[in-house]
């Protein structure tokens, strides 16, 4: 077997030979166009046939898939995902939160394990690609490790989180929450529409909810983490650009937002004597649009959900309510913005003859990733001469609480159209080789390193 320092050299030297070599074109069909990146080392075909095996698990008929966390389907997937990393050799276990964690060994064993995966579970009529390409694009470079015949020094361990999607349970990024020490107690104790507990559902899996609170694993335990995904939304797509290089996950502020008017007969008060909750919410709606792209930046405001009580159609809404969601890597940015939200609400409300009241239900953190990985994964791009681009995760990931146990880093590959949770989302099967090569490359270049200092 090659060590890895031997394999790097055979690496480097293949490179400078085929220096003139002809670039593999991505992007085959004639509609689309193709994008220059070197020859991949991983098997893209094979990855592609492991991909639309893994999207059987809750095929619809209809299209797309439906695979929730905690689910049959799912489970399903998972115990053909552990066969694959058996038969690569690998030593695979499921911890208490039931995520599955398969081991390789390295020439050190006694070193830092260098972590990378992703999920499995899908959400609701979601595609195939979310969290499916980084799961399996980690098999891939096992696969195409033990073809190589390379050792790493350090240990590698394939991780695939348990319910990062959430649906079931209402709860997302349930296994590395649970990894990062973030799950409380009283979460095992959730029920579902079937009556099912959420502990019993970690039981199914094999996991061992009594232990959640005891696993968060100790300080050196990992040297760091990787994932690759599908960008979800469409910024690489529109400049034809096959990598992206996460600078990091976005933080969230979520609010709830409420209007109090006054309920009133809706034929027989007069327009100018009104105090309709949702008519001001409505103001105060625009009014977010208007704050949140008021300053230059990334960052993005939406308002998902309204609702107007007592919601019948001849009675002025006295009441109105709505949520507030703010995401930058910024955390003090979003947090501003929310005070200002708060502030024109006040007024537009007030102007009205209404009161208004912003709520924070819950904030997650920005995660960075390591700006060295982040360096390593370019030189790995350059390696395959790949154009990428260094951008902001805008929709969370297990990698941003993986980020509090270890330095983190993160490749995106395209959503065609930027579409994703949806039936129609897809990427490109040479631009997801694309990526699972720059993941392999930069796992091995990580494991060259004496540290990430």
């Amino acid at each position: 077997m090659l060590t890895r320092r031997q394999f790097n050299g055979r690496l480097l030297g293949g490179l400078a030979a085929s220096a003139v070599a002809p670039h593999f074109l991505i992007g085959q069909d004639p509609e689309e166009p193709a994008i220059a990146c070197r020859a991949q080392l991983v098997n893209a075909d094979r990855l592609r046939e492991t991909l639309e095996k893994l999207s059987e698990f809750g095929r619809l008929e209809e299209g797309g898939t439906t695979r929730l966390g905690f689910s049959n389907e799912d489970l399903a997937a998972r115990n053909w995902a552990m066969g694959l990393l058996r038969d690569e050799g690998l030593e695979v276990t499921i911890d208490a939160a039931a995520n599955i964690r398969a081991r390789r060994a390295g020439e050190r064993d006694d070193l830092p394990t260098i972590a990378f995966g992703s999920h499995t579970d899908t959400v609701p009529q979601g595609g195939n690609f979310d969290g499916c390409v980084g799961s399996m694009g980690a098999i891939e470079v096992i696969r195409t490790l033990n073809e190589q015949n390379v050792r790493t020094q350090r240990p590698l361990e394939v991780i695939l989180f348990s319910n990062e999607e959430g649906v079931h349970y209402g709860r997302g990024l349930f296994g590395s929450r649970a990894l990062a020490g973030l799950v409380p107690a009283d979460e095992l104790e959730l029920v579902d529409e079937h009556g099912v507990k959420l502990a019993d559902w970690i039981r199914r899996y094999g996991g061992d909810p009594t232990l959640i609170e005891t696993m968060e694993p100790p300080a050196v335990a990992f040297y760091c983490y990787l994932e690759l995904h599908i960008e979800q939304g469409g910024v690489l797509w529109s400049r034809k650009i096959p990598l992206g290089i996460v600078e990091g996950i976005v933080g969230i502020n979520e609010y709830k937002a409420v209007v109090e008017g006054f309920a009133n007969h809706a034929g027989t008060t007069p327009m100018d004597q009104r105090r309709d909750a949702l008519l001001t919410a409505a103001k105060i709606v625009q009014a977010v649009r208007e704050i949140v792209t008021s300053v230059p930046g990334r960052q993005v405001g939406t308002v998902g959900i309204i609702r107007a009580y007592p919601g019948a159609p001849n009675v002025i809404p006295g009441q109105a309510e709505f949520t507030v969601e703010l995401r930058d890597l910024s955390l003090e940015k979003i947090e501003g913005l929310g005070e200002r939200i708060r502030e024109r609400g006040s007024q537009l409300a007030a102007a009205d003859g209404c009161s208004f009241s912003l709520e924070k239900v819950v904030t997650y953190e920005p995660a960075l990733s390591d700006r060295r990985i982040r360096f390593e994964i370019q030189k790995a791009a350059e390696e395959m001469r790949a154009p990428a681009l260094t951008m902001a995760s805008g929709a969370g990931h297990d990698a941003q609480d993986m980020a509090r146990l270890c330095p983190m880093g993160m490749i995106f590959v395209p959503s065609v159209d930027g579409i994703s949770h949806s039936p129609q989302e897809r990427s490109r099967w040479e631009e997801i080789a694309c990526g699972a090569e720059c993941l392999y490359r930069t796992i091995l270049r990580l494991d060259a390193l004496q540290s990430l200092a």
